[in-house]
């Protein structure tokens, strides 16, 4: 412990004792690090904290999703110091007084762009932070960084709109001609395949229509042919004239022969009308017919020169014209049949001689059909994008709101003079000492008698102290009141130079 203290107090002798040294490399250091801090420029910050919100009611009735926000919110953070934004934002200052070239420009922008700092706090709050030579001018820039940004977002809307739309535009106008010029195509292929391809539809599809006609019309014939069976038996046994009484002589009428002759008519309308003899009215007209023919029979016996007549039957004429009708409906359907028999021959003739005329068409139609929906698509999608450009533009789907707007500062950000005055001031002070005490070591002295006897390896009898007149003294004195002097005045400097920064704040307030 006592060779430690030893150490410290050799230590502090060997500065002490040149102490003008110490002191001379400290003014030295001093004075340059002093110089050196005053030509450090200062560099104010101003700060603006920003919210950018989004809509969430009418973007997302328009397909605008949650999403899509979040990403616009995302790209405005990247591109806020674009390099357009930052010219506008130079421009639009105090910093563009001094741009006279695009060189000059670009390295501005380089420049300006390390001086700004932005942080994403959340998702939709920003935090803006600009450095420069004055504090309103650090203002002004943020200020403008956030106009600007404002602006750009409504402009760059509308403008990215405006070039989506011109695309689409571009892109509906090419699919209409191309759809144009794909039904042209088919047009024409129709007009020259006329004979392969007649009405609508393809040679396929004609002959499966063909097909199922054919089909309905024999299940027709059949029922025709049925019916007129059913009419040639009815009409053979339906006699062609009838049998009625009459009176001879005087030329009178016989009543009961004209009922009867009504009745026979009458039974013969039903039997034309398809009821058959076991229908009841059938039955019982013809009791009533039997009754009647009794009667008449009986009118006529009573009268001299009584006899029989032969008329037409009334019954048979019907059931020929129906026969006729019945004829007349199997003939045309057999006729048709043999007209779409003939045409699908026609038909599998064509297609046999030409098989790719067939193929042909359809794939015409089918690249028709894909234009078409491309077109409708592109029409669907312009109409979209329109509703959606309007929406953003016109709702303000994504606001600024600046929740601490940006300040004047007037105490620079950096350099911290007062502390970099204070470090140099101690800094020189360690500087000096540290040299007096490196050239104490370099020079060959013994500062006590315990030294020399371990430098030299003999006894050291004894040591003598420096003894002092009085001239010696006062001359002593006198130094010491110039050291005293000198080192105050270091100190003076140092509170000099931090009065006038301090003082330089206040006028630059």
């Amino acid at each position: 412990m006592n060779g430690l203290y030893d150490e410290i107090r050799i230590a502090l002798f060997s500065v002490w004792n040149r102490r003008w040294l110490a002191l001379a490399v400290a003014w030295a250091f001093c004075v340059l690090g002093w110089l050196a801090v005053a030509l450090i420029p200062n560099s104010y910050e101003s700060e603006a904290r920003v919210q950018v919100r989004t809509q969430s009611i009418l973007p997302s009735k328009v397909g605008i999703t949650t999403n899509d926000r979040r990403k616009t919110v995302q790209q405005l953070e990247q591109t806020l110091t674009s390099s357009s934004n930052l010219e506008q934002v130079i421009r639009g200052t105090d910093l563009g007084q001094t741009i006279a070239s695009e060189k000059e420009m670009a390295g501005k922008i380089i420049s300006l762009r390390k001086d700004i700092e932005v942080e994403s706090d959340q998702d939709d709050f920003f935090t803006i932070t600009a450095s420069q030579p004055s504090g309103r001018l650090a203002r002004d820039v943020v200020q403008k960084l956030i106009d600007v940004a404002e602006e750009d977002n409504i402009a760059g809307d509308r403008k990215e709109t405006n070039q989506t739309l011109r695309f689409l535009d571009k892109q509906i106008q090419q699919r209409k001609a191309e759809l144009d010029e794909a039904e042209a195509k088919r047009v024409a292929y129709e007009r020259d395949n006329l004979g392969l391809l007649p009405g609508v539809g393809s040679v396929s599809q004609r002959m499966e229509a063909a097909r199922a006609e054919i089909n309905q019309i024999e299940s027709q014939l059949v029922q025709a042919q049925s019916a007129l069976a059913a009419l040639n038996g009815q009409l053979q046994g339906t006699p062609p004239t009838l049998s009625t009484p009459s009176i001879g002589g005087a030329g009178g009428g016989n009543p009961a022969a004209a009922a009867y002759a009504q009745a026979q008519g009458e039974l013969a309308a039903m039997r034309s009308r398809g009821l058959t003899d076991r229908h009841p009215d059938v039955i019982a007209m013809k009791k009533q017919v039997a009754a009647l023919a009794a009667q008449a029979r009986r009118s006529g016996s009573g009268g001299g020169g009584a006899g029989s007549v032969r008329t037409p039957n009334p019954a048979y004429s019907s059931l020929q014209s129906l026969r006729a009708e019945r004829q007349a409906a199997a003939t045309a359907l057999q006729a048709r049949k043999s007209a779409l028999q003939a045409e699908m021959g026609q038909l599998a003739a064509k297609q046999t001689a030409e098989p790719g005329v067939a193929a042909e068409y359809e794939r015409i139609n089918r690249d028709v059909e894909a234009k078409k929906t491309q077109y409708e698509k592109l029409v669907a999608d312009r109409d979209q994008v329109s509703l959606r450009g309007e929406v953003e533009t016109q709702t303000d789907s994504i606001q600024f709101k600046v929740i601490n707007q940006p300040q004047v500062s007037n105490v620079p950000a950096a350099p911290n003079r007062p502390l970099l005055l204070a470090l140099v001031l101690f800094a020189g002070l360690g500087v000096g000492a540290g040299t007096a005490f490196a050239l104490g070591h370099l020079q060959t002295s013994f500062p006590t008698a315990a030294k020399l006897e371990k430098a030299s390896g003999l006894p050291v009898i004894g040591s003598i102290s420096q003894m002092l007149n009085v001239p010696q003294r006062e001359e002593r004195a006198r130094k010491m009141k110039l050291f005293y002097g000198a080192t105050g005045a270091l100190v003076a400097v140092f509170a000099l130079l931090l009065v006038a920064e301090f003082v330089q704040r206040g006028l630059t307030a």
